[in-house]
């Protein structure tokens, strides 16, 4: 069959509003991406910085105003997307770069009550995304409560399938086990797809044996990876109660997910005030007026027998202290929030239980669509996360039309080395692939790998 040639992708004109934590990431991710980066910032300093850093266009000034947005190419822009610390600023500023422009605009936006009406703002204001960091952390969080074994839980396929990455202990069933022997057991329809031993990350093969302390990462439908952790002796039932230090608007979300589930919370916050307004929103939790790096306090209010311990004060030192405090005084489940990732090696060496860094799941987010925009017709990115310190990434792509890669048991298609194939979705199921399986248009497929920047499911093959 004669197959049209495929185009050289091209770099999307990008202009990044904001030179924060998050607008460094995407600076960074973006332009290693080979897209055409263009960053707007009040701040000389920090702007210079970055552009000389990274090697972009930096432009000083205010990013909402139609005379900056001009210099700085709006007309022939892509995309902008703005991260400032001001929502309302962000907000102006896709709004000023519709009406100049004719690109796509995502926006970052925290507060609570813009929050609640994000799908209306998005309508109105002609938005592709609106971003919010504590919002999304919440749900990441909400989702390793769920499942406490896992060190994190990632979702794919509207729900369906989930990538969860856990520690194997001593002791273990799966200590000693290859790869091989996992697959041929019935009773386990999973599929590990990256494993992390001392310090070193393998996509693995068939031959390939584990050893307790590995940190592996599993794929599958929700229900078999339950069923697949009970039988190699993980604790699978969700936390029954959560203590959570700080009262900010992360706190909040949090609380409100937890709250839905069915899970207890108790908040604990300096501020009285703050606690008077917490209390009113959110009737159903404990709100306790209180110092929670105050080791008596935390005893008092049940540290000791709390199921889970999520601290969010706002500063990582704290949340990274409250965290090793925790784990000597009880044997709660720990999420460790972190913003910075200036000490990420260091923070890597301590035992932290699961720890979530909002702005990387900010900027995967907007990369996912970012990608999906510079793709071809044939799919189209839905999802993707970074893995193990950015080394790996998991992407799901929905295939759209016929091309190299459909039809094709997948035993014959020359894929990539160090990528897997890890689920198809198809009507609703999900299918752990063996050789003989094949993509189809209207698919969803996952695949995990060492290499950066895939946008499209042809970039599979070698």
């Amino acid at each position: 069959m004669l197959m049209e040639k495929r185009p050289a992708k091209k770099g999307l004109k990008i202009i990044i509003v904001g030179c924060g934590k998050v607008g460094q990431t995407l600076v960074e991710q973006l332009s290693n991406e080979g897209h055409d980066i263009t960053i707007i910032d009040r701040n000389t300093t920090r702007l210079h910085e970055i552009a000389n850093l990274y090697d972009v266009m930096g432009l000083n000034g205010n990013g909402a105003s139609y005379g900056v947005q001009m210099e700085a190419g709006i007309e022939n822009a892509d995309l902008i997307i703005a991260v400032t610390g001001s929502d309302e600023l962000n907000l102006l500023c896709c709004t000023v770069a519709k009406r100049v422009g004719n690109c796509a605009a995502i926006a970052r936006v925290r507060t609570p009550d813009y929050s609640e009406e994000t799908g209306y703002l998005r309508e109105k204001l002609g938005l592709a995304l609106i971003i919010n960091p504590e919002l999304e952390a919440a749900r990441v969080a909400s989702r390793i409560l769920f499942l406490p074994s896992a060190l994190e839980v990632n979702s794919f396929a509207h729900g369906q399938a989930e990538l969860i990455r856990f520690k194997i202990p001593e002791g273990n069933p799966l200590n000693g086990m290859s790869l091989a022997s996992l697959g041929k057991n019935r009773d386990f329809d999973i599929l590990i797809c990256a494993i992390e031993r001392d310090g070193e990350l393998f996509i693995p093969s068939g031959d390939f044996e584990l050893q307790c302390g590995d940190v592996i990462s599993i794929v599958a439908s929700r229900k078999s990876v339950k069923n697949f952790l009970v039988k190699v002796g993980f604790k699978t039932k969700q936390v029954k109660n959560c203590m959570i230090i700080g009262g900010g608007n992360d706190a909040l979300y949090l609380a409100n997910l937890l709250l839905a589930m069915g899970i207890d919370v108790k908040i604990i916050e300096k501020d009285s005030t703050r606690c008077e307004e917490l209390s009113i929103i959110l009737p159903k939790a404990i709100i306790i007026n209180g110092d929670g790096t105050d080791q008596e306090l935390l005893k008092e209010e049940g540290i000791t027998y709390t199921e889970a311990f999520v601290p969010l004060t706002g500063i990582d030192e704290e949340n990274v202290m409250l965290t090793l405090q925790a784990k000597q005084l009880s044997n709660a489940k720990v999420i460790t929030k972190i913003d910075r990732i200036a000490f990420k090696e260091v923070i890597s060496q301590l035992d932290l239980g699961s720890v979530v860094y909002p702005r990387y799941i900010t900027s995967e987010a907007i990369i996912a669509y970012v990608r999906a925009k510079s793709a071809s017709r044939d799919s189209n990115i839905e999802t993707l996360y970074h893995m193990f310190d950015n080394r790996a990434e998991a992407i799901e792509f929905r295939i759209e039309e016929n091309s190299e890669v459909t039809n094709v048991p997948l035993k014959d298609l020359p894929l990539k080395k160090d990528l897997l194939l890890s689920f198809i979705s198809r009507r609703g199921t999900i299918i752990i692939p063996s050789g003989q399986d094949e993509i189809r248009v209207g698919d969803t497929v996952m695949i995990v790998t060492t290499h950066s920047g895939l946008s499209d499911i042809r970039d599979i093959l070698k």
